[in-house]
C-alpha cells in the first residue's frame, strides 16, 4: 500500500471544509486566497530554481538539451512550456523537450498505469539518446512518481545533469536528483487536486527556467524576445514592433529590414543597430554568440 500521509499535496485543507456548501461568491474568493499563497511560496524555492537555470543555461552553451518529464498535470506542464519555446525564442523543437508518461495521447486522455513504470521513464530517455551534454527535470508534484524517478536514475547513469520539481518536502524523487526544487503550497483548494496550486507553482518555475535559461544563450536583447518566430499575422506584426522597439526606427523601415533579413527579427535589428547587411549581420552575431549587445562593442 502506497503512504500518501505525509504529503502536504494530499492534506485536506482546513480552509475548505465546507466547501460544498458555499455560495459561488465565497468559493472564488477562497479559491483566490489560496492562490495567493503559491507565489510566495515559489519566493522560498528561487535559491533553489537559480542553480537548475544555471546548469540549463550550461547545458546550451554545451549543445545540450533541456527535457522535461513527468505525468499528468506535472507532464502536460512540461510539454506545454517545451512547445512555447520554439516560437518564443526560435529554438528547433529538439533543444526543449517534455515527455510524459503514456506518450502524446496522454496530454488529454490518462494512459492507466504509465506513470507507475519506472522502465518507461529510462526507455524514454533511451529513445531520446540522453547525453551527458543534457539537463533532466523530473517533475512530479507529489514527488514520488516511478515514472520520473526512473528516468532520473537513468539520466545520472548517463552522466547527464539532473534536477527534480516537486510540491512536498523531502520527496522521493529529490533523492534521485542532483539539483532539487521543493515547493510547499500548503493543502489544496480542493483535496488532493494539484492540478490547482501545485500545478500553478510548477508553471510558474518552468517559466523561470526556460525564460532566463534563454536570456543566459542570448535569446533576449533588453526585455525582447528577437529569437520570435513569425508563424502567423499577429507574429509578423510583433516582429516589426520589437524591430522597431529596439532600434528607434520607422514602421516602414523596419518592414523592409525584416524582409530583408528573411524575416530574422534579430538579424534585422543588428543591421539597423550596426548599418550592415545581412550578410554582415550574420558575422557579427556569429562572433557575439548570437548576443545582440555584443555586435555593438
Amino acid at each position: 500500500m502506497i503512504d500518501l500521509s505525509t504529503l502536504t499535496t494530499e492534506r485536506r485543507n482546513t480552509e475548505t471544509y465546507n466547501l460544498d456548501q458555499m455560495s459561488v461568491h465565497d468559493a472564488l474568493i477562497k479559491m483566490n486566497q489560496e492562490d495567493q499563497k503559491v507565489t510566495l511560496a515559489v519566493s522560498q524555492a528561487l535559491p533553489q530554481v537559480e542553480s537548475v537555470t544555471t546548469a540549463v543555461i550550461q547545458s546550451f552553451k554545451k549543445g545540450g538539451r533541456l527535457i522535461y518529464m513527468g505525468a499528468g498535470t506535472s507532464g502536460r506542464l512540461g510539454v506545454l512550456d517545451a512547445a512555447e519555446c520554439v516560437p518564443t525564442f526560435g529554438v528547433a523543437a529538439t533543444q526543449v523537450i517534455g515527455l510524459i508518461a503514456g506518450g502524446e495521447q496522454a496530454m488529454t486522455v490518462a494512459v492507466e498505469g504509465a506513470e507507475d513504470s519506472l522502465e518507461l521513464g529510462r526507455k524514454d530517455l533511451v529513445g531520446l539518446e540522453l547525453s551527458q551534454n543534457d539537463t533532466v527535470i523530473g517533475i512530479a508534484a507529489s514527488g514520488r512518481t516511478p515514472y520520473v524517478i526512473g528516468g532520473l536514475d537513468y539520466a545520472k547513469e548517463v552522466g547527464a545533469t539532473t534536477a527534480s520539481l516537486s510540491c512536498n518536502k523531502n520527496a522521493e524523487i529529490s533523492k534521485h536528483a542532483t539539483l532539487p526544487i521543493e515547493v510547499d503550497c500548503g493543502p489544496e483548494f480542493l483535496t488532493g487536486s494539484t492540478r490547482l496550486k501545485s500545478g500553478t507553482a510548477q508553471k510558474l518555475i518552468l517559466n523561470m527556467i526556460s525564460t532566463i535559461s534563454m536570456i543566459g544563450i542570448g535569446k533576449v536583447y533588453n526585455n525582447l524576445m528577437v529569437d520570435v518566430k513569425p508563424t502567423n499575422e499577429k507574429l509578423v506584426e510583433r516582429s516589426k514592433r520589437i524591430i522597431m522597439q529596439a532600434t528607434d526606427c520607422t514602421y516602414d523601415e523596419a518592414e523592409e529590414k525584416f524582409e530583408a533579413a528573411n524575416r530574422d527579427v534579430k538579424l534585422a535589428i543588428v543591421m539597423i543597430l550596426t548599418d550592415s547587411t545581412a550578410e554582415q549581420g550574420r558575422a557579427k552575431l556569429a562572433k557575439a554568440d548570437g548576443f545582440v549587445k555584443n555586435t555593438l562593442k
